[in-house]
């Protein structure tokens, strides 16, 4: 039955009169729900299958049916479900009769406990607060969810809150007020009432959003909390960053479940949340499916890490490749490391191939690259062409592929969050998650909601951008809860099909058709010419003590330490690059693209001065298809920082 139905029943039933038997039995979300009068009010009362020892009960004062998921969670375990329509009441000294006669009514008719567990979404606050202030012996606990606290906040709007007119006017007419005055000398509002709840010892959850113009936190939680607290009492207050008045609730109701479950005697049911506000911070889309058949099937997989530092190093890689193993004890798993420190989407996909491919047919990839996407400084463009790049080429050499996009943490992204923005690269990445219907997890914002919860601290539990154990177990963690949810039959149902083949590009200029093409296969070919100053170091290695990266060390090298050497490189692509490594005494770059005209690409990173870091610049990125040709020069320009002008190139880079 709709709202607006109850609401036209309970008035021409409050016109016939008192004595009304019950109106039907009906069903609400596959329970039992017996609908009645209570005096001249509409009223129902929910069924659970098997109701739990002692009969316990939550009561919705208002809004039911709105974000359900604590009610239903509570109904699996045997609690009844109540309302009552008391509309347009707000919780006045005349609400509270009709309520005495519900309690009075699901106590002795149904045997329901003699303490009930409070339940006030929004107004529904006004009448939680002063009925329990009314009647604190009958209360096991209550449970607010964005309460309006005091009525001088909303509706009436006398502080920071948009307030209502229309609900103003009406409040003071239930409540007998002639004039604001007379209500703002009201002393029996929940925020000046909170005594009698002190007292019976009443536990209090107060569940709200950050940014609420509707019902300020500031003027009613925060302000319930401080009061009660002095008085006493216990409260507990979530507060959800950069949540307004709604949504309500938290969409995993868990934490809400086990303040109701520890003060109804149920302690022994009571389970960890697994987020601190119930958020999903991973996106199934197109679920994981193929590789869950393939590794059922065949009883082989092989599965693939590709990122930087935080996926090279032994940590949430290793616990991820002990779930698969745990998950799918009979299949023989090939695991590929192919974390590279530093390196971020674009060197990951011209190295694809190197990295990942060479390996054999792959079922699972892992991708990171927000971190050193975001740090490395590459535009926006480049980071999407980079990550569809990664992405285009492993669904081109195995339509099959499952892909996960994981959003590792760092300062920057905590900072942009806590302002409540999400940060760019984890938008670019998330346009190529959703061409491509991969499934993605947003560690930035778990990690970033888990500190904001008081969970944890960035310097104890992560110190920096390389988590701590702790960190790579929180990482591990989220990934099991993807594989819960994609290979759980009832949240599998979100699940969206892919289509059997690839749309088009996000961006025709990705790097989906990108390929190292190191200094000897292109001299071998004729297409790379060495005119002056250059040479090929067959086993390049430093010798100045600065660190390098593995796969960019002890490689063919071609170098160049003077200005003014000078080669040509022939190529057929739509962009081409160099892959350098950049250490204290790399220079600059001259080139130019069909004898056009001559630009200097700078090659000293901030990291330079102690590292040969990998470092893939791309030249041009918007040719024409066909044959190009590149002309390179060691500049006679060089970065201040820099003790040279060394250029050492390990790759080409042609898409």
């Amino acid at each position: 039955m709709s709202f607006q139905l109850w609401f036209f029943c309970g008035f021409v039933l409050a016109l016939v009169g008192e004595s009304q038997p019950n109106i039907s039995a009906a069903e609400w979300q596959g329970y039992q729900k017996s609908e009645f009068l209570v005096g001249r009010r509409l009223a129902f009362l929910i069924e659970p299958k098997e109701p739990a020892t002692g009969k316990p009960w939550i009561w919705r004062t208002e809004f039911f049916g709105h974000e359900p998921q604590t009610d239903l969670e509570l109904l699996k375990r045997g609690f009844h479900v109540a309302y009552i329509d008391l509309q347009n009441l707000y919780g006045a000294p005349v609400a509270m009769e009709p309520m005495d006669a519900l309690y009075a009514e699901v106590t002795k008719t149904y045997g329901l406990a003699p303490r009930v567990v409070l339940e006030g979404f929004s107004r529904g606050g006004l009448f939680a607060l002063n009925w329990a202030a009314k009647n604190p012996e009958k209360i096991a606990c209550i449970y607010n969810d964005a309460p309006v606290c005091d009525f001088k906040s909303w509706p009436a709007g006398k502080g920071t809150g948009v307030g209502s007119p229309a609900d103003w006017e009406r409040l003071k007419g239930v409540y007998g007020f002639k004039n604001d005055a007379e209500a703002e000398a009201y002393r029996l509002n929940p925020v000046d009432n909170l005594a009698p709840l002190a007292a019976a010892k009443i536990p209090l959850l107060h569940v709200c959003g950050e940014t609420d113009d509707v019902v300020p936190l500031a003027e009613n939680s925060t302000l319930v909390a401080q009061r009660y607290k002095e008085l006493g009492g216990a409260i507990t207050l979530i507060v959800k960053p950069h949540c307004n008045h709604h949504p309500h609730s938290l969409k995993d109701p868990t934490r809400i479940v086990n303040f109701v479950l520890s003060h109804t005697g149920f302690v022994d049911q009571v389970k960890s949340a697994p987020t601190p506000y119930g958020a999903d911070y991973y996106k199934l889309r197109g679920g994981l499916e193929n590789a869950r058949q393939k590794f059922l099937r065949d009883k082989v997989g092989r599965v693939a890490f590709l990122g930087g530092s935080i996926t090279a190093a032994p940590g949430w890689r290793d616990q991820v490749c002990a779930d698969l193993k745990r998950r799918f004890p009979e299949t023989q798993f090939d695991f590929i490391n192919a974390g590279i420190s530093s390196l971020g989407s674009t060197p990951g996909a011209f190295r694809f191939r190197r990295d990942v491919l060479a390996n054999g047919p792959v079922d699972l990839l892992f991708e990171e690259a927000a971190v050193n996407d975001d740090t490395n400084e590459f535009s926006d463009v480049e980071q999407v062409r980079g990550m569809e790049g990664i992405v285009r080429q492993a669904k081109i050499a195995n339509p099959h592929m499952d892909i996960v996009l994981l959003h590792f943490v760092d300062p920057g992204k905590i900072q942009q969050y806590n302002q409540g923005k999400t940060p760019s690269v984890i938008t670019n990445h998330e346009k190529v998650a959703e061409r491509y219907l991969l499934p993605s997890i947003d560690l930035a914002k778990e990690v970033t909601e888990r500190i904001h919860a008081g969970e944890m601290t960035w310097e104890r539990d992560f110190r920096d951008l390389h988590p701590s154990p702790f960190g790579h177990e929180l990482y591990a963690r989220s990934v099991g809860r993807l594989f819960d949810a994609a290979w759980n039959a009832e949240a599998a149902k979100s699940i969206q099909p892919r289509q059997p083949e690839l749309s088009a590009p996000l961006d025709p200029f990705s790097y989906f058709r990108g390929q190292l093409v190191s200094p000897q296969i292109a001299l071998g070919s004729g297409d790379l010419k060495l005119k002056s100053g250059w040479s090929v170091i067959e086993n390049w290695q430093p010798t100045d003590g600065a660190g390098t990266r593995e796969g960019f060390v002890k490689v063919p090298t071609l170098v160049a330490v003077e200005p003014g050497a000078d080669l040509t490189f022939e190529f057929t692509g739509t962009a081409v690059g160099v892959f350098v490594a950049s250490g204290p005494d790399t220079g600059n770059l001259d080139y130019r693209i069909d004898q056009g005209a001559w630009q200097t690409q700078e090659l000293f990173t901030k990291w330079s001065s102690g590292l040969h870091l990998p470092w893939a610049k791309m030249l041009a990125s918007e040719l024409s298809e066909g044959r190009h040709r590149l002309d390179l020069k060691n500049s006679a320009t060089m970065d201040q920082r820099s003790k040279g002008h060394a250029i050492r190139i390990v790759y080409l880079l042609v898409n």
